[in-house]
């Protein structure tokens, strides 16, 4: 199975708090669109069939990346 790189991940985890943050307080339909793009990506990207389930596998990636990983950077 292809794993994403902590760093999308990270990303993904981080903008999926933030907007359940913002749609506690903004309810609008732009929020939950965005919402549910990246509820849809964390999905696929970790192999799972619910939020919840996809936050929990994202995390356990995150906790077995290494610090000094370099793959993003260029040659």
């Amino acid at each position: 199975m292809l794993m994403a790189h902590p760093a999308v991940l990270r990303t993904l985890i981080d903008q999926y708090e933030t907007l359940r943050l913002l749609h506690a307080e903004d309810s609008s339909e732009k929020v939950r669109r965005r919402m549910d793009d990246v509820t849809y990506t964390l999905c696929v990207t970790t192999g799972t069939r619910d939020i919840d389930s996809a936050l929990v596998a994202a995390r356990h990636q995150l906790a077995g990346a290494r610090a000094d990983d370099d793959s993003l950077l260029t040659a």
